[in-house]
């Protein structure tokens, strides 16, 4: 009787279990899509260590600094998770903390009159005077909130183009957004004249990094859930479409600037891509199951600093990694200036640098 009532226990917690993987309730209706084969880690991509050296600056006080932006006197800016924006000052080595505007500060610019626009994952797209003023400029398009104001580019005219990562997942819940591979995101305008915003792209999966061409005659926006950084063309015959710049990437692009100095772009790559995502990309239902096991059971990246150069045609051109447990990992941002390259870090407790590589 005894065995026979272990039997029938283990036999309910078999069937609650396998009930609770195939029906307990998800916030996401995965979409069906086809993952491109993983580029072979050679050539450009070949395994390197060539971010091992990286400085780590403003350890503890830096606290997720996921993206960079640089003022006129050379001083680099950056945003934390407890909602601060900080100012590094490269002649004298230190952090200052410059406004506390709360939210989640993500990607910024600096417009022509000294005023940094940054977005905020949480609460749209702000500015921050040089008086110290910090004003909000876009909270939703179309009647659709931000949930998740990623990053920002300023034209020549002074217009912003910024992304919405996910109009339906917030920054906490971005684990959520790439299982569903929905396409929530948007690229947007917001024009200082009027005040008003502008869609240029929807059905984006997962809006990231945005940069402006030197010419400003395109955009370059990653798509992360894609493996992709895409061109949206402002200006000519191409005007308001969008095509790959490059495709396949190896792991999950996350911003991208422009570097004047070898006119290329800097993709940060979060991580290398996860083979288990690709796997589970055509099948919805067991990517439902995925997100309703344990978090440490769940599809994981790898901890692998990552910097692309890709130039103009979309070839990359420079590779640096460094695949350690100590790595400065994941790279969200990276940043030339001053013969330097400055990483963001949307997890690491510190600003990275490292001097820029001679150009190839």
């Amino acid at each position: 009787m005894k065995r026979l009532r272990i039997r029938r226990i283990l036999l309910l917690a078999v069937a609650l279990l396998v009930a609770y993987l195939c029906a307990w309730p998800v916030p996401v209706s995965p979409v069906a899509w086809h993952a491109p084969p993983p580029p072979a880690l050679t050539g450009p991509y070949a395994p390197n260590d060539r971010l091992r050296a990286v400085e780590w600056l403003g350890r503890g006080v830096a606290l997720g600094p996921e993206a960079t932006a640089v003022d006129a006197r050379g001083r680099v800016h950056t945003g934390t998770r407890d909602g601060r924006i900080l100012r590094f000052d490269p002649a004298t080595n230190g952090f200052e903390t410059v406004a506390t505007p709360g939210g989640r500060p993500l990607g910024m610019a600096f417009d022509a009159g000294g005023r940094l626009l940054f977005c905020d994952a949480h609460l749209g797209l702000r500015a921050l005077t040089p008086a110290g003023e910090v004003q909000t400029l876009a909270t939703g398009h179309g009647g659709v909130p931000f949930r998740f104001a990623d990053d920002v580019v300023i034209g020549r005219d002074g217009t912003a183009y910024f992304t919405d990562a996910s109009s339906k997942f917030g920054i906490e819940r971005l684990r959520e957004e790439i299982l569903e591979h929905g396409g929530h995101g948007r690229l947007l305008a917001w024009h200082p004249d009027t005040g008003k915003t502008e869609l240029l792209l929807a059905g984006l999966d997962f809006a990231n990094g945005v940069a402006l061409a030197a010419d400003g005659s395109y955009l370059a926006v990653n798509e992360t859930g894609t493996y992709r950084v895409l061109r949206y063309w402002l200006t000519g015959p191409k005007r308001g479409t969008a095509e790959p710049l490059v495709e396949n990437l190896p792991g999950l692009p996350d911003n991208v600037t422009w570097s004047p100095a070898r006119r290329i772009f800097w993709v940060a790559l979060h991580s290398p891509r996860v083979p288990a995502l690709d796997v589970l990309a055509g099948r919805p239902f067991l990517r439902r199951v995925a997100l309703r096991l344990p978090l440490a059971l769940q599809p994981q990246p790898a901890r692998e600093a990552w910097a692309l150069a890709v130039d103009e045609r979309g070839q990359v051109v420079q590779s640096l990694q460094h695949r350690a447990r100590d790595a400065f990992a994941p790279v969200t941002s990276v940043r030339e200036h001053g013969g330097y390259l400055w990483l963001g870090s949307i997890e690491r407790e510190a600003l990275g640098r490292i001097p820029a590589p001679p150009p190839r």
